[in-house]
């Protein structure tokens, strides 16, 4: 299901690459929107990264709005270490006086709980990675490629794709939706396949998978044991266009942004061997404009761009 991928996240070198510029009217509006209250958008740093050096005033405003987010999410981090102490000390004080499963777990608990916001806070102020490649889990936003006005355009979007018109519960209910299977683009994803496609430049991606028995028979599909996690990549090291669909979701009370899901398909045998059923599409880079001006174009000739990939054969390591 692709559930984590490792992207391309160095916008110079977007511009510089991939011919495209920077709709940086969006990435302010979705730092901005990280500021409200109540409002929970997970931006990775290696995103803030190309920010830190601002070359024009709506860059500046984007560092300011970083920093502003992390001051109110470190004064949140604070006060809940401030709660946590207060419930620490109450834990140990009914333990002096006898101890019982429930004080002890109450202190365990608090301790682990500062010990968590400790660690957010200085990560909070680690400076950010330089510009480059970043791992990118559900929810989190990446930089996707569209094509606007006949110019490829990067924009910021979540991954884990909330179709518009859908609310916040959708997230829970449905948490597959960073995945568009190819045999439904024109069932639940209908609304986007042949209007709102995109582009993830990507180096590689994570399967989670049942670990393999010791004599090197497959995986039995109803065996619930531990899982390892693979990376597999292109054994020729190429960079990937991901085949995606997107949309823009939310309201004034959940916040408004876009959302993406990548499309996969059944595997090639290698990936299946190491234990997976699905595999991201890697565009040919000579389809990905077609692939982003889908309108007028037929569904046959979308499938088509589908089906003309690229089929490196993917390497797998274990990473867990």
């Amino acid at each position: 299901m692709c559930y984590s991928a490792q992207v391309e996240e160095d916008y110079k070198k977007f511009v510089r690459m991939y011919g495209a510029v920077m709709d940086f009217k969006t990435f302010h509006e979705t730092y901005v929107e990280r500021l409200r209250d109540g409002v929970r958008l997970q931006i990775p740093t290696a995103m803030d990264a190309n920010f830190m050096e601002p070359q024009s005033p709506i860059e500046q405003e984007i560092k300011d709005a970083i920093f502003a987010f992390r001051a109110k999410r470190q004064t949140e981090l604070e006060q809940e270490i401030e709660e946590q102490n207060g419930r620490l000390a109450a834990a140990e004080a009914k333990l002096a006086v006898k101890l019982t499963k429930k004080y002890e777990n109450e202190k365990r608990v608090a301790g682990n709980r500062i010990a968590r916001a400790q660690e957010k806070i200085k990560a909070l102020n680690e400076p950010p990675p330089p510009p480059g490649s970043n791992r990118i889990y559900p929810l989190d936003f990446a930089a996707v490629m569209v094509k606007e006005n006949g110019k490829r355009v990067i924009k910021p979007m979540r991954y884990h794709c909330r179709p518009a018109g859908y609310g916040t519960r959708i997230d829970a209910d449905y948490p597959g939706l960073y995945n568009a299977r190819r045999d439904s683009l024109e069932g639940w994803w209908k609304g986007m396949f042949g209007k709102s496609h995109g582009v993830l430049i990507a180096t590689g991606f994570y399967e989670n998978v049942r670990r393999p028995p010791a004599d090197g028979s497959m995986p039995d599909p109803r065996d619930q044991g531990p899982n390892i996690i693979l990376k597999f990549e292109p054994r020729t090291k190429q960079v990937m266009y991901l085949a995606a669909l997107w949309d823009r979701t939310g309201d004034e009370k959940t916040g408004s942004f876009l959302s993406f899901a990548v499309i996969t398909d059944e595997p090639p045998n290698e990936v299946r061997a190491a234990g997976h059923d699905r595999c991201i599409i890697p565009l040919k880079e000579k389809n990905v404009d077609a692939w982003l001006t889908p309108e007028g174009r037929s569904r046959k000739e979308l499938y088509d761009i589908l089906d003309d990939r690229e089929r490196p054969y993917f390497e797998h390591q274990v990473v867990t």
